[in-house]
């Protein structure tokens, strides 16, 4: 077996009691797959990071409609949007699995340690929303383990069924609230019209007008929104923290409920599924993983594909992405990070970029902290208390930011790694889980 490692970090046996796993005991395929993971995340989160949120998905907001600017939107979501956040996700699941089994082969109690390491997640995540950067998914992932923990002795099978039927939910869900939200689009309009010819609004007609207001000042703000928006986060920090508090609390809540737990809480049940069969630990023979990568993109790449040249043609209508536009890019996005898993299986495997592959091992062994790291130096780069870039960066310029903390974080990792036995986050994490100070220094 491929000698690799979990993030979500094992619990071994020191002096009879639970701990953090040891470097020996950890998978370098799960390490590997877990660097290029939260590397690939930052292609996406740039977008989130430089610019206001609405141009995450749409790049005809803030510009961006030159050639290269189109064309970086186009590769990114393509080859990134949802893939890697995909991997991340079954990457959880798989570990909730592998630190379950080492607990119970030692014959140790396993829910104390994990219900209260997610807890600290949780808080964690709550503040890094809060207090750093609007787009947190620590917050969600401690939630979602948290239901997710209790599918973790089911077969394979069982879990890739359940996790394929929950995935969907999310879609009929953002489908109900499309047409939920035309309607009211349409209702808040034709009162608009009424009250500009000089009728006053019945109550309930006033609060129709006031919830799409509300509504499309989040899913398709105008001018005035995205004025507001520039100016809050080229303002100073608490500025920013006031601005951003209603959106954290929407995703926190509200997004969590509606597609955090189907889409996320899905690819967890598979990434446990994935982990039982020896899929991520690079087990497979590589006649498997030749068929898994072809499979993979074959079916995936096109329907991603096609989601950007339809987004396109519908003109990154959110009302049209809600309902139907964004279901091409939910599914295809499984099927090509199944693909992207399938060929650093394949790299693992025959020990080819071995140089490299240690440099990723030690980002993903380091996940956390350098997933920390992204959101501290570039709001510090873009934010008004830093350099106060937001916006003015166009998409292929941003990409130059993501190179470089790529760049940084393939240096920064084994450097710390051959120092200390655990990134700062993961540290401070650990040591709150097993509420004892972990050694840092090796």
């Amino acid at each position: 077996m491929t000698l690799a490692t979990d993030d979500t970090h094992d619990v071994g046996a020191a002096a009879g009691k639970l701990c953090p796993v040891s470097g020996s005991e950890r998978f370098a395929s799960l390490d590997v797959l877990r660097g290029i993971a939260v590397l690939g995340i930052l292609v996406m989160n740039i977008y989130a990071f430089a610019m206001p949120f609405m141009a995450y998905s749409n790049p005809l907001a803030m510009g961006g409609t030159e050639p290269w600017n189109l064309g970086t939107w186009f590769f990114t979501h393509v080859f990134f949007d949802m893939k890697f956040m995909s991997i991340f996700s079954m990457l959880f699941g798989a570990g909730i699995v592998l630190m379950s089994d080492r607990a119970e082969q030692r014959q140790r109690r396993f829910a104390p340690v994990f219900f209260r390491r997610s807890a600290w997640l949780l808080l964690l995540g709550a503040a890094h929303g809060y207090l750093i950067w609007m787009g947190d998914i620590l917050f969600s992932y401690a939630v979602v383990g948290m239901l997710a923990y209790f599918f973790r002795h089911r077969m394979p099978k069982m879990l890739i069924v359940t996790g394929s039927l929950i995935l969907p939910v999310a879609l009929l869900l953002s489908f109900s609230g499309g047409v939920y939200m035309e309607d009211l689009k349409e209702r808040a309009e034709a009162f608009a019209l009424i009250e500009a010819s000089g009728e006053t609004l019945a109550e309930e007609q006033q609060a129709a007008v006031d919830e799409w207001a509300e509504a499309r000042s989040f899913i398709a703000p105008g001018q005035e929104e995205m004025e507001a928006d520039l100016e809050a986060y080229r303002g100073g920090y608490i500025g920013i923290v006031v601005h951003r508090a209603g959106q954290v609390l929407d995703f926190q809540t509200t997004g969590t409920l509606f597609f955090v737990i189907w889409r996320v809480g899905g690819l967890m049940l598979i990434g446990m599924a994935l982990m039982k069969l020896g899929v991520l630990t690079a087990e497979r023979d590589t006649r498997f993983y030749k068929r898994m990568l072809l499979a993979g993109y074959a079916l995936g790449l096109p329907l991603a594909i096609g989601s950007a040249a339809n987004l396109y043609a519908h003109e990154f209508d959110a009302l049209y992405n809600f309902k139907l536009g964004m279901v091409p890019n939910y599914v295809g996005s499984v099927l090509v990070a199944l693909g992207h898993i399938a060929l650093v299986m394949l790299i693992v495997k025959s020990g080819a970029l071995a140089s490299l592959a240690r440099r990723f091992a030690a980002v993903g062994r380091m996940a956390l902290s350098n997933y920390l790291a992204h959101s501290l130096i570039l709001t510090t780069v873009f934010y008004g208390y830093g350099l106060g870039l937001y916006g003015e960066i166009p998409r292929l310029l941003q990409m130059g930011f993501v190179l470089a903390v790529i760049g940084l974080q393939l240096l920064w990792s084994p450097w710390w790694l051959a120092r200390f036995r655990f990134g700062p986050f993961e540290w401070l994490w650990r040591s709150l889980t097993y509420w004892q100070r972990q050694p840092m220094r090796i």
